[in-house]
């Protein structure tokens, strides 16, 4: 069951039904699921040296809330953080926003989403300072997800922190001790007053009944190369898989999750036109970066990475050479080669 399939069903009712609240970018990323692998986002033009194949492939739209994209992002992200692999424990730790916040932040979306960001970060960081509890600078690379596993309105922000930090003036390295990274109420209480300050300095409402405690989960998610793979799935998910759409009937649509208490596999139903708002309320603005590295990891840091890769003595690799090999011709079984590539709105003579 293919999300483009969907949208070119229910579109319609979409609009119909949610028109004054969709935005351009819901629209924009509608427009790019439809085209996506199809000839109208242009094609590869492959030829075979052996004969005479030719041979035309469609690219993708390449837009991030496309389930046809996401697996692209991902490994590209994991061959860039395997150059910053060090051998320690990695945590991951999970700052969510309460469901009274909701509302604001979706009408707020580029400063609330902005806000949750700097907050999470800023509170972490000032932790790894701290001389009673690791007197080092972290690095971090921090993901939004505005999405629970049904598909509703979730905002909550993912940080992968390595287990340790670097004290610049004494050229030292700092471990984490045991299983343990920072004592996740302390830092929901740091969190929760720096955040509803950059609501009030943003004089965005702040709503009644908001919970004294606020959630924080920090948890030990392994090291090296399997941390990775795990932490790759929380960073370039779409928001559902196309695989967990199970029927599409009488005006019905059927997905799938997996409930977070009890990890059982949940089934929910909703009318196309719902399902449709329900996956387009997690675009994010355009522009917003929704992956982003800091402190030693941060991409204008590469000298202070390489203190640290000095100081945990890791070996480097040489960079992989990544190789993309074209399609086999079914003609002769060569290996076909690029010939040209047709851009988007191309009209052959």
């Amino acid at each position: 069951m293919e999300l483009a399939t969907l949208i070119d069903q229910y579109r319609s009712d979409l609009e119909q039904r949610y028109g004054d609240r969709l935005l351009p970018g819901h629209q924009r990323a509608m427009d790019a699921m439809l085209r996506c692998r199809t000839d109208q986002s242009g094609h590869v033009h492959w030829a075979c040296d052996g004969c005479d194949q030719h041979q035309r492939q469609p690219l993708s739209c390449g837009h991030r809330s496309c389930p046809k994209c996401q697996n692209q992002e991902a490994t590209a992200w994991l061959d860039r953080q395997r150059a910053k692999l060090l051998p320690v424990d990695y945590f991951m730790v999970t700052f969510t926003l309460p469901a009274q916040l909701r509302s604001v932040a979706w009408r707020h979306q580029t400063v609330v989403y902005g806000l949750l960001f700097n907050c999470a970060v800023s509170t972490l960081k000032d932790f790894g300072l701290n001389p009673e509890k690791l007197g080092a600078e972290l690095g971090m690379t921090a993901v939004l997800h505005t999405h629970a596993r049904d598909k509703v309105l979730h905002p909550h922000v993912h940080i992968i922190v390595p287990g340790g930090g670097v004290n610049r003036l004494r050229h030292c390295w700092k471990k984490v001790t045991g299983r343990y990274l920072f004592n996740a109420f302390a830092l929901a209480k740091v969190f929760r007053a720096r955040l509803l300050d950059g609501l009030t300095k943003a004089q965005l409402p702040t709503p009644q009944g908001l919970p004294p405690q606020w959630v924080v989960d920090c948890r030990r998610v392994g090291r090296g190369e399997p941390a990775l793979q795990y932490l790759s799935r929380y960073l370039y998910r779409g928001v559902i898989a196309e695989r967990d759409i199970l029927a599409n009937r009488r005006g019905q649509v059927t997905f799938r999750y997996t409930e977070s208490k009890t990890g059982q596999t949940r089934t929910r139903t909703l009318p196309g036109a719902d399902f449709l708002w329900l996956i387009l309320q997690h675009v994010l603005p355009r522009g917003f970066r929704r992956v982003r590295d800091y402190g030693f990891l941060h991409g204008n840091a590469k000298r202070l990475l390489g203190l640290v890769q000095l100081l945990l003595q890791v070996t480097l690799a040489l960079p992989r050479t990544m190789t993309r090999s074209g399609p086999v011709c079914s003609a002769c079984g060569q290996l076909m080669h690029v010939a040209g590539v047709a851009p988007r709105h191309y009209k052959p003579g």
